[in-house]
């Protein structure tokens, strides 16, 4: 029910912002760190830290190796975590809130505060964020003096915090973006194909149904006309059966002379003659 005084509340909810949390639910899904449709289409990332190099996609371990895409492990001590509660309603414009915490908390300049942040937790009205925080120039100095890498975009950054990858925002992970959303188009491309192609069968059926249909109809039409000059035919040959019948009640009761003179004149010879004859029914 509305509540009163608050006619854009329904059940709790601002209904101005349904839009915004619907945009949300798809972004999540289909970009999110934890969405299950990057965990199949996301690229390889071959991490590599001080001690060893290892693959993973959408931030878990992969068996493949080789991978196009790159990244760089931070180090714990250039990276400052925090983990954040936000309410629920806060996952529309998350990106928002965490930019103005970032702003609040960051002991670094604005032009030199990186971050990156993943959701850990979801509930019905809680979202557990972990937010970094990092220097930029302290990262671009660690990646010149460890790995020789001066450009930003040659690598991604990560960090690791409460024993989740993060990824840093503003280096690297550009080219792994295009080549997951570039998935996401083809993926999308071969769906509506195949949309398309259930769509062209169920018409082409629908064609031949109503083809059918119309061939029943036609054939229903034929039918009936056919019946209608059977109907005919009968009721010609009820009216001619009528009509022998009655010829044949006349001619029981008055038979043809012509037989009975045909008989006399086999009975008589030629030197005979008839004066007078009369016939009255059989007699």
């Amino acid at each position: 029910m509305l509540q009163g005084g608050q006619n854009w509340e329904l059940f709790g909810y601002d209904m101005r912002k349904v839009g915004r949390h619907w945009l949300a639910a798809w972004r999540d899904l289909l970009l999110g760190h934890d969405s299950p449709v990057r965990a199949r289409l996301d690229e390889v990332v071959a991490l590599r830290s001080e001690d060893d190099e290892r693959c993973y996609q959408a931030g878990q371990p992969s068996r493949e190796t080789g991978a196009a895409c790159k990244a760089i492990l931070l180090p714990d001590e250039l990276v400052l975590a925090r983990t954040l509660s936000l309410p629920l309603a806060a996952e529309g414009s998350l990106q928002q809130v965490l930019a103005l915490e970032v702003n609040a908390n960051s002991p670094f300049a604005p032009d030199d505060t990186g971050h990156g942040w993943r959701i850990l937790d979801r509930s019905d009205s809680q979202l557990q964020v972990q937010l970094v925080i990092v220097s930029l120039s302290a990262v671009m100095t660690y990646l010149g003096q460890h790995y020789d890498i001066h450009d930003p975009r040659a690598r991604e950054v990560w960090a690791r915090s409460s024993g989740e990858l993060v990824v840093i925002q503003g280096f690297g992970e550009q080219l792994r973006e295009q080549r997951y959303r570039k998935r996401l188009l083809r993926c999308a491309a071969m769906l509506a194909g195949a949309a398309l192609l259930v769509l062209a069968g169920f018409a082409v059926a629908a064609g031949f149904k109503g083809a059918e249909a119309a061939r029943v109809a036609a054939m229903a039409e034929r039918v009936q006309a056919e019946a209608a000059n059977a109907s005919r035919l009968r009721s010609s040959l009820s009216r001619a059966n009528e009509t022998i019948a009655a010829v044949n009640q006349v001619t029981a009761a008055y038979p043809n002379p012509h037989r009975e003179l045909a008989r006399l004149t086999r009975l008589l010879d030629d030197t005979a003659s008839v004066e007078r004859f009369s016939m009255k029914g059989l007699e």
